[in-house]
């Protein structure tokens, strides 16, 4: 099992965010679905460390969150966040960062492709990219890690159909050609039935579905 949530609860100014989440996650291609609000981004962060939560545990692969440090974590974890922020200067420069970070070895134009870009951009100013080629250099960015997993959160939230349909089509290619897990946060079920197996479903905090795409979104 990819992750494994045990009653997960977290408060956020009087306010339970989740409230005894359990659910499971295999590895393949998993999304968490729900209305704005209903704390998907939150349950994301919490996969990585980015937060950690009040009471429960969370696992990844039968290891307790808590036994691994942070920041090794997030490197075989990896989180594309919903609002690109690349640092300044080139693409290029924003992978080599990210692979020293990791300790890789970077193969700019390989990452570039399985984000669906062409090497021409590894020395495009990131300040002059589109919003979607933006969220493509940050996929690359996680990708120059070499992580096991990726976690994306509302990844085309922010475009129109066609950089969106460019990006659901990088993501369908980097799944067929290497064995990376994805984890996808999106309000939309018709995004996580084009690009998900297994779903969880949150309202308010609370899980009301988990299990294989046709039985939890029929």
């Amino acid at each position: 099992m990819l992750f494994e949530l045990r009653d997960v609860g977290l408060t956020r100014g009087g306010r339970a965010v989740l409230d005894g989440v359990s659910a499971a996650i295999p590895a393949g291609a998993a999304a968490i679905v729900g209305p704005s609000g209903s704390g998907k981004s939150t349950l994301l962060r919490l996969l990585n460390r980015l937060a950690d939560p009040d009471s429960g545990e969370i696992a990844y692969r039968d290891r307790s969150l808590d036994g691994y440090d942070p920041l090794a974590l997030r490197r075989e974890v990896a989180l594309v966040p919903q609002l690109p922020a690349l640092l300044a200067g080139t693409v290029e420069s924003n992978l080599c960062y990210a692979a020293s970070l990791a300790g890789k070895e970077l193969d700019a134009p390989h990452c570039l492709r399985l984000a669906g870009l062409g090497p021409e951009f590894a020395e495009r100013d990131v300040a002059r990219l589109s919003v979607g080629e933006q969220q493509r250099a940050m996929l690359a960015r996680a990708l120059a890690q070499q992580p096991g997993a990726l976690l994306l959160d509302e990844p085309t939230s922010a475009l129109d159909h066609g950089a969106r349909d460019a990006i659901e089509a990088a993501l369908a290619e980097l799944r067929r050609e290497l064995e990376i897990s994805v984890v996808l946060v999106t309000h939309d079920p018709e995004q996580a039935r084009r690009l998900s197996d297994w779903v969880v479903r949150l309202e308010a905090g609370r899980v009301v579905g988990c299990g294989a795409l046709a039985e939890v979104l029929a």
